[in-house]
């Protein structure tokens, strides 16, 4: 049985279209090109998790903090600062960031078109404003939301105040993300329903456990998938 005549707030970034798989592997050729000569991989990437960690609490989200977030790893492991020279390897490494064009997610496109004709769909992303706008203009994806709205940081308080702004009824109201902590949980916390799409290049910082008990929480393998619900 569909759910009709509700309010679908959706997730960008992995949700909408491919973004963390272009850091990871930004991620991964750092950490080749380190060649650290004690520390493997995985011990390597846990220090790094814990300087995007702390910069994403302190600075935000986007490219600009992740960038800095590898400059900060490099001194750390070097115990010195970065050369010109490796500051602009860093650059020629993150590359692909900077000509990184917007990829859809398979079906998203035609599932937005006829979701719209039923329900009201807002967008909610997370990031640096500038940023995310691009990303949402690239996508030719904003003519089928009521609304957009880019913030710093997804947490219970933000989609009270959306619900408020909008004068949402939380009930009649879906999140529809891939990220357990920005999406899902948060929203739950606020009252809302949420859909879990899970992507498999969610970033590690994104992680975390979602109430199998839930019944509030729809899980779906695939984007489409949300036209059988709604």
């Amino acid at each position: 049985m569909r759910h009709t005549d509700q309010i679908l707030i959706f997730d960008a970034d992995d949700t909408l279209w491919e973004n963390n798989v272009v850091f990871e592997q930004v991620v991964q050729d750092f950490l080749g090109w380190l060649d650290h000569p004690t520390m493997n991989r995985t011990e390597l990437r846990e220090i790094l998790d814990d300087i995007e960690r702390a910069n994403s609490a302190a600075h935000g989200y986007g490219s600009k903090v992740f960038l800095r977030s590898l400059h900060d790893c490099l001194e750390k492991l070097r115990e010195r600062p970065a050369t010109v020279a490796e500051r602009q390897q860093i650059l020629e490494l993150a590359k692909a960031l900077i000509d990184y064009e917007v990829e859809l997610i398979p079906g998203v496109t035609e599932t937005l078109a006829e979701l719209g004709a039923r329900h009201r769909l807002l967008l909610l992303t997370k990031g640096d404003p500038e940023e995310q706008q691009r990303k949402i203009d690239a996508s030719g994806l904003d003519h089928h939301f009521r609304s957009v709205h880019i913030v710093a940081e997804k947490h219970a308080g933000t989609y009270l105040r959306l619900a408020e702004e909008q004068a949402l009824h939380p009930e009649r109201a879906w999140m529809i993300g891939n990220s357990p902590k920005s999406d899902i949980n948060p929203a739950r916390r606020a009252g809302m329903n949420a859909v879990f799409i899970p992507n498999a290049n969610t970033w590690a910082l994104e992680h975390d456990e979602v109430d199998p008990a839930d019944e509030r929480v729809l899980t779906l393998a695939r984007f489409p998938e949300l036209l059988d619900h709604f």
